[in-house]
Order: structure tokens, then C-alpha cells, then sequence
């Protein structure tokens, strides 16, 4: 069983706030009602009676990387907590959300927390159905899983973020209060999710043949639990253990006279992917099937990544020697030792004694419940130990082995997801309807007049002064501000007086330094130029350069299709804008053609696009008009 301090640093999430947890783990905690005062003992029994409900759902499954595990953690409040890696499997976190809901249907008197590196991932899942003043600042200590349902504690208890204690006492003496009970929508939302287990977790379990070396078979038959080591030795592999793999030193040590057997393999749908999907040269002493036999050929090469992960994983994990005493019962004594569990008695008293024979009790009971991860803990002496026993390729001849089974999920699948897209689609806009709804209520009680749902009627010249005065107001250091709202005095900047500043800084380093030629006083650059002696040529050469680059610009664009994307004035307001004096024909025809764009029109039909692409959500054009206090029709863009 694993040590209960093992666990201590799964349990201080709770006083690190901004300390991450590992990425791709979920971590889980059940609190008794009476955790304060919660003995030992009675975390024990609670502990042995939930490994026993659970392992009806649990024994047939293939984890990804570790099985679901418990621990007894005296703090912050003695209780069981535990943590799972999914990796690339996220079945694996919502099946231990399955389990935990069933523990707290079954077990009544629980408060069960459970949270992810992404923090309370239950309510990130139901986040269109969750009260405004939920959020993830302000859910800390607040969400809990009790009787089968979700429970919020709300702000009206707590205003400030309440304790751990004093969240487990609120929800213990108001058990049948429905204030602390979370909407509907939440709890129809989350357990329409998880009346999917365990069903959708036993489909995700993949059957396939594969051709291995009797090695590879013999561990697999013994410990089927310990393909996952081996699927993640091959897909986390680098080039310092891809050596391993070359030589085959402790599974393939007959090189290709060593006798391959057909086995079946069990594995979750994630690690078949993570072998099919990656490229992998067999070594050159390992034997392979001719390629003509298609389906002989792919039950080889996936065995043969299977033996390389197990060999990678087996001399990676022995080099480092990390195993050291694993979860034997002399490292568990050793944790209860260090937790005070013998509060301080005697060894060889009475009170010690009682003590010690629970402890071996609770030991043997709860090793029967937590076998796989005793072996995934200790696998390089799991692994010596099955090799040593007598073995050959006859205990695996004359054995009907079912066929492998269909892939097709792994190279479809697109069903699955639009459907998922359309039902957060469906989401999305309830809950748009829902707060349309409220807005309008909101403003008819206030007596506000709700706006103009006729785009004609509606005073789209405002559009453009609001921009024009925004476009016009000097920004200050902050950035831009809204000319309405924005008070801030424009800064006081002398230019002058700031390189006169930095020029005696540049100075008096220039004199400290002996050796230095520089004088910034006297000296010159190539930059440096007489302004008033270059200012009349600029002014007289400066008409007659714009009207030929003016005219050779309109030339060039004349050919192109650019005047098309913008909107001209009319031929009335173009008419005042061109010079009366203009009378010949060849004029007429050129003013007609560079007619003056209308800047107002363009930025209204422009704001007017991006608003309506927004399609009721935030955006750019919402966002810039709401500061300049515009609000336009919801049905804007729509058929225009």
C-alpha cells in the first residue's frame, strides 16, 4: 500500500494557490464529516470500504498511467486524498469523477473535492450554466462533491473566501439546505456527462493482436497492467534510450533465434494510437515477417514497439535505481511512524500492540485492492522475478486468441466531434437568449428605451463623430482614451531640454574617459544638417515632387481594382469638392473616375461588417464602440 506521507504533498495544493500542479493530473480529496476529530482508524476503515466499492468498476480497466489510488493524509484535516496522471487519456480523469460521485452516493457523510492543473475543471465544464459571481477567484474551498451533487457554497455565507474547516462544517450542518445546492443546469449538465461511465470507459479499452518475443508474452500474462510502462517507454523515448533498444539486452537475447508467439494485448485507445501513429525502424536483429503479409506484418511491427518499450523502460528505470523500497510494509511503518500514528506509545506495550495488528490488518487488506500499483512502483523487480520462472513458446501454442479490434475510431471520429461542437453551439446560445432576456427586462424596468431594431432608424452619423473626436483627441502615456470619459492632462514633453539632459550625461561620461576623442559639443555627423539652409529648396522643390508622384500614384492605381473596395461620395458632393475652374472634358472624365472616397461612409460600413461577423459575441467593433457609449441593434449587418 502506498505510504500516507507519500501523499502530503498532494494535500498542501490546498495552502499553495499559486503553486502549479503537474500538468495532465487530476487530484482528489474525501473529507468525513468528522475529519477534526477523525482518528486514524476510522480513515483506515473508510479507506478499505471505498477500495472495495470501487473495484467492480475499477478491475477491468486499463489506466494510462496509474490506477486510481488512495491515502490517508493528516492534513490540512486527517482525509483521504489521491492523485492520477491521464496524459493524453482524458477518459481516465472523467471515469475518477464517475467513481467519485458513486463514493459519495454510497457513502453519504463525504465531502469530496476534485481538481485538475486547469483548477476546478467541473465548473470550467459548466461554465455556461454557473452564477456571475463564480469564477475562478473566487471558487477556492467552495466546490464540493456531496450525496451525488454538486455543491456551491455561496458568497452570501462566505463573502471572502472561506477556510477549508469552515467549509466542511457548513456543508455537514446544512445538509439538507438547498442553499448551498448548484443550479439545475449544472447538475442536468455534469450528469448527462457522467452517466456515461463506465461504459464509455470500458469501450475505450483496445483488444489487438501482437507477435512478441515469449519475454515480452510472459510479462504480459503475469502483469498486464505493465503495458502502460512500456507504451510510454517507446513514446517518451530520446536517442540515450533508443540505445537500449538497439541491443535488447533483457527481452530479445537470442537476437532473431529467439521464438516470437502471438498474444492479445489489452491497452487503452490513447496508447494503441500512441504506437500506430509513430514511425519506428526495428533493430536489425529482431525478427520481422515478409511485408506481402499485410495483416502478419502490422501484428509484428506493433509487438516489436511494445518489446523496444519494455526493454527502454526496463534498463531506463533500473539505471536510475529509483525504486528503493517501493510500498512494502516496512516503508508503510515507516510513514506511520512519521504521521504519529503510534501516539508516542512504547513499543512492546499493549496499547502499541493493538495498534501494530490493526496497522498489519489494514496492510493485507488494502495490498489486495492496490496490487497494480504495488507492480507499476517496483517494475524492474517485478519483471526479474516473472523472468525467472520457467517459461517456453508451448505455454502459448494451441490458443484460440480472438481477433484484434476495429480501428476504424482512430482514423474517423468526426462524427463524434461535430456533434460535441453542435451541443456547445447549442450552449452557447441558450445562454446568449438567456442574458438577451435579462438585458431587456433590465432595461425596462429602468425605464431605459430599448434600441432601435431598424437599422435605418438608427443614427449611424454618430458612428463617425464618435470616431472622428476619438481619432483627434491626443493620447496621453496610458494610451488612448475614450474623449468622453478621458480626463487625463496631455503631457508636459520638452524635447529641448530632455537631449540637453541627456548630452551632459553622454558629456561627462566623454570626460572621464582619458582616451576618448568624443565632444559631443564640437563634434559632427553624418545626420547632422543646417535646417535653414535646406528648408527653401524643400519648400520650392516640395509642390512640384507631390503632383507627379500624385499623378503617377492615380496612374498606377487607375489599372487596379482598389477604388472598388471603398465607397465614393456622390457625383453632388464630389461636384463641390472638384475645382470650378476644372471645365475641359479630359478633367470631367479623370474627377469621375478618382471620385473622392468618403471616409465616414467606409468607417460606418466597416464597423458595421465587423460587428455583424461577431454574431452577437465580443469583438473588436463591440468593444470599441461600447467605450465610446454606442450600442447598436443586435440584428445589424443582417441582410444589408
Amino acid at each position: 500500500m502506498a505510504a500516507p506521507a507519500d501523499c502530503s504533498s498532494f494535500s498542501s495544493i490546498f495552502s499553495l494557490k499559486n503553486s502549479g500542479p503537474p500538468d495532465d493530473t487530476v487530484f482528489y480529496s474525501i473529507f468525513p464529516d468528522s475529519s477534526a476529530a477523525a482518528a486514524a482508524e476510522e480513515l483506515q476503515s473508510l479507506h478499505l470500504q471505498i477500495l472495495h466499492h470501487i473495484a467492480q468498476f475499477t478491475d477491468p480497466y486499463i489506466w494510462q498511467h496509474e490506477p486510481f489510488l488512495l491515502s490517508v493524509t493528516p492534513s490540512p484535516v486527517p482525509h483521504l486524498s489521491g492523485h492520477l496522471r491521464f496524459g493524453d487519456n482524458l477518459e481516465d480523469e472523467w471515469f475518477v469523477v464517475f467513481l467519485l460521485f458513486g463514493i459519495s452516493k454510497t457513502f453519504p457523510n463525504l465531502s469530496i473535492r476534485v481538481w485538475d492543473s486547469d483548477g476546478e475543471f467541473l465548473l470550467i465544464e459548466s461554465a455556461f450554466h454557473l452564477p456571475k459571481w463564480l469564477n475562478p477567484d473566487t471558487s477556492e474551498n467552495r466546490v464540493f462533491i456531496r450525496h451525488g451533487i454538486i455543491r456551491i457554497i455561496p458568497k452570501s455565507s462566505f463573502q471572502l473566501t472561506p477556510k477549508l474547516e469552515d467549509s466542511l462544517r457548513f456543508l455537514s450542518s446544512r445538509d439538507n439546505d438547498s442553499i448551498s445546492r448548484a443550479p439545475d443546469a449544472v447538475q442536468l449538465h455534469l450528469s448527462k456527462k457522467i452517466s456515461e461511465y463506465p461504459d464509455r470507459a470500458y469501450r475505450n479499452v483496445h483488444r489487438v493482436r501482437v507477435r512478441v518475443p515469449i519475454s515480452v508474452a510472459m510479462v504480459l500474462r503475469h502483469e498486464p497492467c505493465l503495458i502502460s510502462l512500456a507504451v510510454e517507454g517507446f513514446y517518451d523515448r530520446d536517442i540515450d534510450s533508443m540505445k537500449y533498444a538497439a541491443k535488447m539486452e533483457r527481452f530479445l537475447p537470442g537476437g532473431k533465434a529467439e521464438e516470437m508467439v502471438e498474444v492479445v494485448v489489452r491497452m487503452s485507445r490513447a496508447m494503441y494510437a500512441q504506437l500506430v501513429q509513430q514511425k519506428f525502424q526495428a533493430p536489425r536483429f529482431f525478427p520481422m515477417p515478409e511485408r506481402n503479409n499485410v495483416g502478419k506484418y502490422l501484428e509484428a511491427e506493433l509487438g516489436m514497439k511494445i518489446a523496444c518499450g519494455f526493454e527502454m523502460m526496463y534498463q531506463v528505470k533500473k539505471k536510475q535505481g529509483e525504486e528503493g523500497k517501493g510500498s512494502t510494509w516496512e516503508a508503510f511503518m515507516e510513514s506511520l511512524e512519521t504521521s504519529g500514528y503510534f501516539q508516542g506509545l512504547l513499543p512492546g506495550s499493549e496499547e502499541y500492540k493493538r495498534l501494530i495488528k490493526n496497522a498489519e490488518g489494514y496492510y493485507r487488506n488494502s495490498s489486495l485492492h492496490v496490487r497494480a500499483r504495488e507492480v507499476l512502483s517496483v517494475p524492474v523487480r517485478r519483471i526479474d522475478e516473472i523472468l525467472a520462472l520457467p517459461h517456453s513458446a508451448d505455454d502459448f501454442k494451441n490458443q484460440e486468441l480472438p481477433p484484434s479490434d476495429d480501428d476504424s475510431w482512430l482514423y474517423g471520429g468526426e462524427d463524434e466531434i461535430n456533434a460535441a461542437l453542435k451541443d456547445r453551439e447549442k450552449e452557447m446560445e441558450l445562454y446568449n437568449l438567456k442574458h438577451q432576456k435579462k438585458n431587456k427586462s433590465k432595461e425596462q424596468e429602468e425605464g431605459v428605451s430599448a434600441p432601435k431594431n431598424n437599422l435605418d432608424e438608427y443614427d449611424l452619423g454618430g458612428i463617425a463623430k464618435s470616431m472622428q473626436a476619438f481619432v483627434e483627441k491626443i493620447s496621453s502615456y496610458e494610451g488612448a482614451e475614450v474623449p468622453e470619459d478621458s480626463d487625463l492632462k496631455d503631457v508636459d514633453f520638452d524635447a529641448d531640454q530632455f537631449m540637453k539632459e541627456m548630452e551632459k550625461i553622454m558629456g561627462h561620461r566623454g570626460s572621464n574617459d582619458d582616451g576618448s576623442d568624443l565632444d559631443l559639443d564640437e563634434g559632427s555627423s553624418d545626420l547632422d544638417f543646417d535646417d535653414d539652409e535646406d528648408s527653401e529648396d524643400i519648400e520650392e522643390g516640395g509642390d512640384e515632387f507631390m503632383d507627379s508622384y500624385s499623378d503617377a500614384l492615380n496612374k498606377e492605381l487607375k489599372a487596379t481594382t482598389l477604388d472598388k473596395t471603398f465607397l465614393h461620395a456622390s457625383h453632388d458632393q464630389s461636384s463641390k469638392i472638384i475645382d470650378e475652374g476644372a471645365t475641359s472634358s479630359a478633367n470631367d472624365d479623370e474627377m469621375d473616375e478618382f471620385a473622392p472616397v468618403d471616409i465616414d461612409i467606409n468607417l460606418v460600413k466597416n464597423l458595421l461588417d465587423s460587428y455583424s461577423s461577431q454574431e452577437g459575441l465580443s469583438g473588436p467593433a463591440s468593444n470599441l464602440l461600447g467605450l465610446m457609449g454606442l450600442r447598436l441593434p443586435d440584428d445589424v449587418g443582417k441582410g444589408k
